[in-house]
């Protein structure tokens, strides 16, 4: 390997505070009881729902009506998972009360030691994300400038994962043959299987351990197990 790729979000960033206590403190300030911990795998199948919707139809390309119903199928999918079954009105009320909660995005734990061994290896490192916004902020905020060579968002490709064209720029960037390149995030289909129709190599970052049933590729539980692979 000679370049090492990564998505963002639930890859190298998560939301503080957590969604598990956001989504669980309004579901219970509503009079319906739940723990934060009930909430962890529900969410994980509502992003895997959101993320192959937008890899059909970016954000940015819907209009306000559209934005609304799939962030109301989105909850929907949520709930659906934790047992919990409610209105589109009273989903709507949830929505409305989540987006007055602040939230920041901060680093995982691993991702600096991660970046610090890859980097020391010699490894180009890099970013593609379905973002279809300038992220330079997000990202010196975060302070990950440093360590990533290549970052290419769906803003800058005009295409979203899991197409490959937007890994593609990412290769031609870094300089690298798609063969000698490996592509690391938390979603299956978009990020695994869309690495490799662009042939790298996906792993996929199966934080919570709910994906024993993908043994296609390589899995790991968290990021400073990339090293042990390379």
């Amino acid at each position: 390997m000679k370049a090492v790729f990564f998505d963002l979000y639930h890859t190298l960033v998560r939301y503080e505070p957590p969604r598990e206590e956001i989504q669980a403190g309004v579901l219970n300030d509503g009079g319906i009881e739940v723990r934060p911990e009930v909430l962890s795998w529900p969410l994980v199948a509502a992003d895997e729902f959101i993320y192959r919707e937008l890899a059909q139809v970016p954000m940015g390309q819907r209009s306000e009506a559209d934005k609304m119903s799939l962030w109301v199928e989105y909850e929907q999918v949520l709930l659906r998972e934790a047992g919990i079954e409610i209105d589109d009105q009273r989903v709507l009320e949830l929505l409305g009360k989540m987006q007055q909660v602040k939230m920041k995005l901060v680093l995982f734990d691993d991702v600096v030691p991660a970046l610090r061994d890859l980097s020391r290896r010699g490894l180009i490192l890099g970013l593609i994300s379905n973002i279809d916004r300038d992220i330079s902020p997000l990202m010196n905020e975060l302070g990950l400038p440093p360590w990533l060579q290549v970052v290419v968002t769906s803003l800058d490709a005009g295409f979203t994962k899991p197409h490959p064209q937007i890994f593609g720029l990412a290769l031609d960037r870094a300089g690298v043959p798609a063969e000698e390149a490996m592509y690391v995030g938390d979603q299956y289909q978009v990020d695994v299987v869309g690495a490799r129709g662009a042939g790298m190599v996906g792993v996929l970052l199966d934080r919570g351990g709910y994906f024993p049933e993908v043994t296609d590729c390589p899995r790991i539980g968290s990021l400073i197990e990339l090293g042990e692979m390379l």
